[in-house]
């Protein structure tokens, strides 16, 4: 039989700064300490590099819009307004192109590493 002392003694102190790290690893798996002794791989400048190119394909996507929502809204004759189009629309291939070149390495670099 346990004595009535085991129940009235103080509980174990909680680390409470690795509770909180042990359930933010449980929680989000990715959010806990990183290792940061690892270095820039090729894989890693595949990935940045594809997100910089895609980032400048969605920069030239929104021009794009951008300018063909101005001609719109200048209330231009039909033939200026085919002239914007027609300007603008290999630049929106273009740009169009870049993203999905961009998003292309991304992955490949992201399935290498």
């Amino acid at each position: 039989m346990e004595s009535l002392d085991s129940f009235t003694t103080r509980p174990p102190q909680v680390n409470k700064k690795r509770l909180c790290q042990l359930a933010l690893t449980n929680w989000f798996p990715y959010s806990g300490v990183m290792n940061t002794n690892t270095k820039f791989t090729v894989f890693d400048g595949l990935i940045w590099g594809g997100s910089a190119i895609s980032i400048l394909g969605l920069i030239g996507l929104i021009w794009c819009v951008v300018t063909v929502w101005r001609a719109r809204s200048a209330k231009l004759q039909d033939d200026e307004i085919r002239a914007v189009m027609q300007k603008v629309l290999p630049r929106n291939l273009g740009a169009l192109f870049l993203s999905v070149i961009g998003l292309m390495i991304v992955i490949i670099g992201i399935i290498l590493s």
